[in-house]
């Protein structure tokens, strides 16, 4: 901890420097850093302080206060062993902010309800942590649901718990949408992707590699059509990767939204070339299919979520639709650390 305090009077000297706003996106980078330590240390100071507290009043040997005193321990352990976990969040882009895409897969209108089920679960997960989202694209469903949506999750770690959840996501019940109300099995897949500074070094976008469009937004009708091109659509003539923003009622909001997702899309496809050329290397490499579900939640006939690659798995599924899924994350985290 002494070498984060340290480092935090060194970012402090930058920012009290004159010429400190002369570069904004760096200004802003070291803004972000400094506040993330300061947080950390902070919260570290508390815990210290409340450490002492609890030892002054043990030393007490007053019996009355032994139940307030038990209690009180039993939530600063599980409080160490949350911060014992982060210490495994060490990646390169764990501690960041996250882009969290769904989209529908077969199954029609189950599975584009299932789409916006999810959508709601990590809306309500990433609240529940204190953390910022905006949806900057979503595409609704002809009946219900969604067939698609990107959430900009802002928060320290965000990244770093989301990539837990990146894969196709299973879920069987009684269809609400079937007449003779069968069982379905629906699926939908979930991206996660790290948010990167516009400025950062590894992603370079020339503009001549910049296919833009614009049109209307699409809309419920009434008052929600856009009567002028504000949506716009990237596509990154290299890659072929097309990004679509239409929520803002500005074309400029809308651009600047659709670069940041091309700019992780950019990044997730370098890293994934890397790994596969290594996974080759080492005789390793098996390719990803769509088939491949990480986990199922399955609402009937019994009620139960499981994820196939840890084994975890929970009987208590409205608890997880309602965004508890710190079990689930952590659980595949130590299991790939």
């Amino acid at each position: 901890m002494a070498g984060k305090e340290s480092r935090l009077k060194e970012l402090q000297a930058q920012i009290e420097q004159p010429d400190f706003w002369n570069d904004p996106s760096s200004a802003q980078k070291t803004m972000k850093a400094a506040s993330g330590l300061r947080e950390e240390v902070e919260s570290w100071g508390k815990l210290q302080a409340h450490l002492q507290d609890l030892a002054e009043l043990a030393r007490m040997d007053d019996e009355s206060l032994r139940a307030d005193l038990e209690h009180e321990l039993g939530e600063l352990e599980a409080d160490l062993e949350r911060r014992s976990f982060t210490t495994m969040l060490s990646g390169r882009y764990d501690d960041d902010d996250a882009l969290l895409a769904i989209h529908a897969g077969a199954g029609g209108t189950d599975s584009q309800d299932w789409a916006a089920m999810l959508e709601r679960m990590y809306i309500r997960w990433s609240e529940a942590r204190g953390y910022r989202t905006e949806v900057l694209e979503r595409t609704e469903g002809e009946e219900a649901g969604i067939k698609s949506v990107t959430i900009a999750i802002d928060g320290r770690y965000a990244y770093g718990y989301l990539r837990s959840e990146k894969g196709v996501h299973r879920l069987v019940r009684l269809s609400p949408f079937d007449a003779a109300h069968r069982r379905h099995t629906s699926f939908a897949l979930v991206e996660v992707l790290p948010q990167v500074a516009m400025d950062d070094a590894e992603i370079e976008i020339s503009p001549g590699d910049l296919k833009m469009d614009v049109f209307r937004s699409s809309g419920a009708g009434g008052q929600n059509v856009q009567k002028n091109a504000t949506a716009v659509r990237l596509t990154h003539i290299p890659t072929g990767i097309v990004v679509t923003c239409q929520n803002e009622r500005s074309q400029l909001q809308n651009r600047e939204n659709a670069m940041r997702v091309l700019r992780a899309r950019l990044l997730e496809l370098k890293h994934a070339e890397r790994e596969q050329e290594i996974a080759v290397l080492r005789g390793e490499y098996t390719k990803a299919e769509w088939g491949s579900q990480i986990r199922s939640y399955v609402l009937h006939p019994y009620q139960m979520v499981k994820d196939h690659r840890t084994e975890y798995e929970t009987g208590n599924t409205q608890s997880v639709l309602d965004g508890n899924l710190d079990a689930f994350m952590e659980s595949y985290l130590r299991t790939a650390a």
